[in-house]
C-alpha cells in the first residue's frame, strides 16, 4: 500500500446553510485504505463524503482529494429515480459517462465493462430488464455494478447496506474485499458496528465536535462510543457559526 496520501484534510469545517456539522477535522488517509466511518445521528457522516465526492465545498480548512471525476460514489438515495424508464444496461453504462463525454456512442470495450460489472454482482441475464422491475436487493447490486463500470480508484458508500437482505449484503462486502485486493480506496458510512470490526481494519468516530481516528480496534470501544453518545447535538437552526478560516 502506498504510503502517499490519497485524501488530506487539515482543519476541515463542513456544513450546511452555513452552520457546521463536522468541525476541524485532519487526517489522511493512504491510497489502498478501507475506512468505515460511524458515528452518532447528525454527526455529519454523509456531510463528509458529500465534500470528499466534492459535491460541498468546505467552510474552513482545507481538503486535498481526487477530481471529483475520477471519484466513484454511491449516495444514500439513488440520484436516478427507479421508475425512469432506463434498462439495467443503461443505467449501469453511466458509470462510463467520464469517458465516454455527452456525444461519444458506447464502444465495445463500454459494453464489456457493463456486462463484467453485472457478472460482478451477480445480475448475469438481467441487462434488458427496466431498473424499475428490480427487487431492493437487485437494485443495490445495479448501483453497486454502476460504480464497478466507473473504475475509480477512490469509492465513497454512504450507508450501503441499508434495507437490503443478508445474502446481497454479503456477496457486496466480498465484492468491497476484491477492491482492496485490487489497491482501490473505500471509505464507508456505517450502522453496524460488528460489521466494521470483521471487515474495516480502520475507522473514523465522528462526533461533530470530536473524531477518533485510527486501528479500528482502537476507535470503536465502549468508552469512545459513549463519548460520542454524550457529544451529539441536535442541530440547530439559531446555532452560532463556527469560527473556521475560508477554505484554501
Amino acid at each position: 500500500m502506498s504510503t502517499t496520501p490519497l485524501l488530506s484534510l487539515r482543519d476541515l469545517t463542513l456544513g450546511h446553510d452555513r452552520h457546521p456539522a463536522v468541525h476541524h477535522l485532519s487526517l489522511d488517509i493512504a491510497a489502498g485504505q478501507h475506512v468505515a466511518v460511524v458515528g452518532p445521528n447528525g454527526a455529519g457522516k454523509s456531510t463528509l463524503l458529500l465534500a470528499l465526492a466534492g459535491r460541498l465545498t468546505p467552510m474552513g480548512g482545507r481538503l486535498l482529494a481526487p477530481p471529483p471525476a475520477t471519484v466513484g460514489w454511491l449516495a444514500q438515495h439513488s440520484e436516478v429515480d427507479p421508475s425512469f424508464p432506463v434498462t439495467v444496461a443503461e443505467f449501469v453504462m453511466l458509470g462510463r459517462w467520464h469517458q465516454l463525454g455527452p456525444w461519444r456512442r458506447p464502444r465495445q470495450a463500454d459494453r464489456d465493462a457493463v456486462h463484467d460489472a453485472l457478472h460482478a454482482v451477480g445480475l448475469d441475464g438481467f441487462a434488458a430488464r427496466p431498473i424499475g422491475t428490480l427487487s431492493g436487493g437487485q437494485w443495490q447490486r445495479a448501483r453497486f455494478a454502476r460504480l464497478i463500470a466507473q473504475d475509480a480508484r477512490l469509492i465513497l458508500l454512504d450507508e450501503p447496506f441499508a434495507a437490503i437482505d443478508n445474502r446481497t449484503t454479503d456477496e457486496l462486502l466480498a465484492l468491497m474485499h476484491r477492491w482492496h485486493d485490487e489497491g482501490r480506496t473505500v471509505i464507508a458510512v456505517l450502522h453496524d458496528h460488528e460489521q466494521v470490526r470483521r471487515h474495516f481494519e480502520t475507522t473514523l468516530l465522528l462526533a461533530r465536535h470530536r473524531a477518533v481516528f485510527g486501528p479500528t480496534r482502537e476507535v470503536l470501544t465502549e468508552a469512545h462510543w459513549r463519548d460520542a453518545l454524550q457529544l451529539r447535538e441536535a442541530f440547530d437552526d439559531h446555532a452560532p457559526l463556527c469560527d473556521a478560516a475560508p477554505a484554501a
